[in-house]
């Protein structure tokens, strides 16, 4: 059965803060609608659908205003309720936070600074149903290529931090906590003050394709933490507390990412996502690549989520993704970069109601594919 269903005209049309802001990220990725670089996901969001609404997007003022843009998205797009896959749990959709953490850093290993952050190795390459060796989830995206040409799992992240790829010159930068660093994993991006008073920003490049296991979830199932306490803060307080046993839960994660550095732009409100454009604090998304369309926008609401002193009720654009955002109805919000970015984001974990913003024909039809 088709996820989308009519949204009730009463919602479709009440106002919400941050079109402004929607609509510049939208804007952001209108290029990317129309030059082919954005493959359809499973929900059947064609970008060729939007292409329209890019150009009218590309022609307009880049700041139109709340009133110019919210004229704009109810001109371009039906709304259609998005409900979470079939045998969800979930009857709701559900939203959590992520943020550009700002840290300390060198670009030369130190006693002080000695925590690597690694590049992407030569070896490590992209699978897909064609090439995947027999045997290999179907899930990896990524695998180690021997001298041979054959291809293996990548080793997991228990094996590079003990040593697999040193002498190899892949380090970029180091930090001086291996909390800091397993957070710059977490989150897939960072903005780090060097030594010399110069600024130097990592995002995502590779992942050695082991699945992604949360830590806050191995430290409620173990009874170390209770759900309510394992956000953000009450994780690295936790850490904090245990310094001897950080190795062992890391390791839990054996999904391990790798960086490349990208210019630190005065103009670019955030890191680069997925989606090759910089991400919008408040209106960029990450969602599940497999199912999902980067450019496409979204109406998110969640009552319980008070930011800015008031229920999040905001236009959003799919420009990332992440390992552990999977499902319809599934997004990780981009607060923005520094503390107290993470500090919100930390806290976000909230049922929501998803509306995506389907142009009008499209709309119809996959309308039609539910009644059908």
């Amino acid at each position: 059965m088709s996820p989308f269903a009519k949204l009730d005209d009463a919602v479709a049309n009440t106002g919400a803060p941050g079109f402004a802001a929607g609509f510049s990220a939208f804007r952001r990725s209108a290029p990317g609608l129309l030059d082919g670089r954005y493959g359809a996901g499973t929900l059947g969001l064609e970008p060729a659908a939007y292409e329209t609404a890019a150009r009218a997007a590309l022609a307009m003022d880049e700041a139109p205003g709340e009133a110019g843009a919210a004229a704009f998205f109810r001109s371009h797009f039906t709304l259609l309720r998005l409900l979470p896959e079939a045998g969800s749990a979930r009857r709701t959709g559900f939203l959590t936070g992520y943020y550009e953490p700002e840290i300390e850093a060198s670009r030369v290993r130190s006693e002080r600074f000695a925590v690597p952050l690694y590049a992407r190795p030569d070896d490590l390459v992209k699978v897909d149903d064609v090439n995947r060796p027999p045997g290999m989830d179907k899930d990896f995206r990524f695998a180690r290529r021997l001298p041979s040409g054959l291809l293996e799992e990548y080793p997991d992240r228990g094996a590079i931090e003990r040593g697999f790829l040193a002498g190899r010159g892949l380090e970029i930068a180091f930090l001086q906590s291996p909390v800091d660093a397993f957070f710059v994993h977490v989150q897939g991006s960072a903005r780090l003050r060097l030594e010399d008073g110069s600024a130097m920003r990592v995002g995502y490049a590779a992942k050695t394709g082991h699945p992604f296991t949360a830590i806050g979830r191995v430290l409620v199932e173990t009874g170390e933490l209770t759900l309510a306490e394992a956000d953000m803060a009450g994780i690295r307080d936790w850490l904090a507390r245990h310094p001897s046993r950080l190795r062992d839960l890391f390791d839990r994660n054996r999904s391990f990412i790798f960086f490349a550095e990208h210019p630190v732009d005065a103009a670019a409100p955030g890191p680069v996502g997925a989606a090759k454009v910089p991400l919008t604090p408040l209106a960029s998304i990450a969602v599940d690549r497999e199912r999902a369309t980067y450019g496409v926008p979204y109406l998110i609401a969640a009552e319980g989520l008070v930011i800015e002193g008031a229920p999040f009720r905001r236009v959003v654009v799919a420009q990332d993704t992440g390992s552990a955002i999977l499902g319809n109805a599934r997004g990780d919000l981009f607060l923005g970069s520094g503390d107290e970015a993470g500090r919100i984001a930390g806290g976000v974990r909230h049922s929501c109601d998803f509306a995506v913003f389907v142009p009008h024909r499209l709309a119809d039809r996959l309308l039609a594919r539910r009644g059908s």
